[in-house]
């Protein structure tokens, strides 16, 4: 099976819901006209991303009872739609969220779990964190979402792979950060070697969406990028510019490289989840290695 994926790597307004819903019609129109059956857009698409105290008068419910999901919902009875918004719950908690839109309904909503609040991060002050990583099935196959810093612990791709994801989503809002020795910053370097790394490892499709432009300072970097299950970078977005990349993915690679190789069938899971719990039931190593020292 193959189908075609675009990433619409794009630059959005701080808190306008109108300009950011109409570049996002604009670019809907361009992927149905690239042939696009899914189409992804980076965290906080709809947003912007250093909302701050401005979190709270954009947040929406991804129900056909908010005017811009509104519009979403319509457009993707033709196109999957993957959008970055704020979610507000039933009970006003606030998430960095991304939804999963297909054929008018919503398929799949996650909270970010992991929020970084270091360096030029403050996300933990303005959202609350989510409590689920879950796989989902989707027209083109089982998938998973994360966002931006879920992506970088080990523990959530891990959990979607297991949980039968073959491709994984990841929309992020990175920065720009540091200089490397070519033409890439340091950031764009590391993040790209994680993508294809977690390829590598889960055998698995890495679509990541990354935005682009300047917002209160920091610089958004984009390059993003679909890699396959061999590790390799199948396809990448400009460096600094707003760019709609388009690749189709086809699903018997997955057949082709986990034949050769087999990691996700001889994945001891039992053997984690029992080392795990060793490890959470015992004091941490800091503490052990204190005790041992007392008994000498």
């Amino acid at each position: 099976m193959k189908f075609t994926a675009a990433l619409a790597q794009i630059h959005p307004a701080v808190a306008d819901l109108t300009a950011n819903l109409d570049k996002h019609i604009h670019y809907i129109d361009r992927a149905r006209a690239e042939g696009a059956d899914l189409l992804i857009f980076p965290e906080l698409s709809l947003t912007g991303y250093n909302l701050q105290d401005l979190a709270y008068e954009v947040a929406a419910r991804p129900t056909s009872e908010d005017p811009a999901f509104r519009v979403l919902l319509l457009a993707s009875h033709d196109l999957d739609l993957v959008v970055g918004f704020v979610h507000e719950d039933p009970r006003h908690r606030f998430y960095i969220a991304a939804a999963y839109l297909s054929q008018g309904r919503v398929v799949h909503i996650h909270n970010k779990v992991y929020l970084p609040t270091y360096a030029l991060f403050d996300e933990g002050r303005y959202f609350a964190r989510g409590d689920t990583v879950q796989a989902f099935d989707t027209r083109f196959g089982r998938m998973g979402m994360l966002i931006c810093e879920d992506f970088w612990h080990a523990s959530p791709p891990y959990l979607l792979w297991l949980d039968g994801a073959d491709a994984l989503l990841l929309l992020s809002a990175s920065p720009g950060r540091g200089l490397d020795t070519g033409d890439r910053l340091a950031s764009a370097r590391w993040v790209e070697l994680v993508n294809q790394a977690y390829a590598s490892l889960f055998t698995s499709y890495v679509l990541h969406c990354n935005r682009v432009g300047f917002e209160d300072g920091l610089n958004f970097w984009g390059g993003s990028a679909v890699t396959g299950p061999d590790g390799v970078m199948l396809a990448q977005a400009p460096y600094f510019e707003e760019a709609l990349l388009v690749q189709e993915i086809d699903r018997s690679q997955l057949h082709r490289t986990r034949s050769r190789l087999p990691l996700l069938r001889d994945e001891r899971t039992d053997l984690t989840l029992r080392e795990l719990s060793r490890i959470l039931d015992e004091p941490p190593a800091s503490h052990r290695s204190f005790q041992k020292g007392e008994e000498r």
